[in-house]
């Protein structure tokens, strides 16, 4: 998919806050930005730095057609949720370690802002989870994530049974330390530590990966993206919370429902046009290195 130079009016910025590394870089940016005549606008961290008044998170998704987000992959999963609805591309500068979702490198800065407003960049979409925890058949709260929506059980709890369904057929009783839902972005993240398979991003699909399951032959098990997942809590004495993309999330009592499926409002992450999954993969993850 590739980017629409002339629908993007104002570039919004954001940073990791506390970050030395990200306030270097986003006055090296401001500065390229200021000399090429481009509208910038910078949350408050980021406005801080560059000498710029700032502006909430809400009205930076709200107003800007293009995101940079500097920092790494916590940081952009919090862009992406605030964006909501939004069809709005973002470019995630890497300051972190791994950066799944940021990859490009703040000596690579520059030059993929320039070439994304030149239209030399290309956008992946990314399929998003929309999460939604019902409580004695009530809506409490819902969420959408980029990675994945994540039952486990307290430092304290016993194993949690966890009743799965998709499309209204019964999988299994898990029981085990919690459940992953992961998207095929998030099957690099948690799901990716508790066992589960990697699926590359295009690949329509949801992941279910049990943690620590106390039966060998409860295995991550892949689903097509069509499917709407709902999981009924039963702890074992015990806190039991859910997790969304590691940020957000809520207690749980016996017998909620968490109910997850695919987002109708995907993330779009914008990508070198030569971009190579493969490479991602070998680099982040050193395949081939003894």
């Amino acid at each position: 998919m590739a980017i629409r130079t002339e629908a993007i009016r104002t570039v919004g910025v954001a940073i990791k806050p506390g970050e030395p590394r990200a306030l270097a870089a986003v006055r090296d940016l401001a500065k390229w930005l200021g000399e090429r005549g481009v509208r910038a606008c910078y949350e408050v961290e980021a406005a801080a730095a560059v000498g710029e008044p700032g502006v909430s998170r809400a009205a930076l998704v709200r107003d800007a057609d293009l995101l940079v987000v500097l920092g790494g992959d916590g940081t952009l999963l919090s862009i992406a949720r605030a964006v909501e609805e939004r069809a709005v591309p973002i470019l995630g500068i890497n300051l972190g370690t791994l950066g799944f979702l940021a990859e490009v490198s703040v000596d690579e800065m520059i030059d993929a802002v320039g070439r994304t407003l030149a239209g030399e960049m290309a956008i992946e979409r990314r399929l998003r989870l929309a999460v939604r925890l019902e409580r004695d058949g009530r809506e409490l709260r819902n969420w959408v994530a980029l990675n994945d929506a994540v039952i486990t059980k307290g430092a304290s709890a016993r194993i949690v049974d966890l009743e799965a369904r998709a499309d209204g057929q019964l999988v299994t009783t898990y029981h085990a330390d919690g459940l992953i839902v992961s998207t095929p972005t998030g099957s690099t993240a948690y799901s990716l530590s508790a066992g589960g398979p990697i699926l590359l991003p295009g690949v329509p699909s949801l992941l279910l990966t049990p943690i620590c399951p106390h039966a060998l032959t409860q295995r991550p098990l892949v689903l097509p993206d069509s499917a709407v997942i709902e999981v009924v809590v039963h702890p074992r004495g015990g806190e039991v919370q859910l997790a969304v993309d590691g940020q957000e999330g809520a207690p749980l009592h016996d017998g909620d429902l968490v109910a997850v499926r695919r987002s109708a409002h995907p993330t779009l992450l914008i990508v070198p046009p030569s971009h190579s999954r493969f490479e991602v993969l070998r680099t982040k993850l050193r395949w081939g290195e003894r």
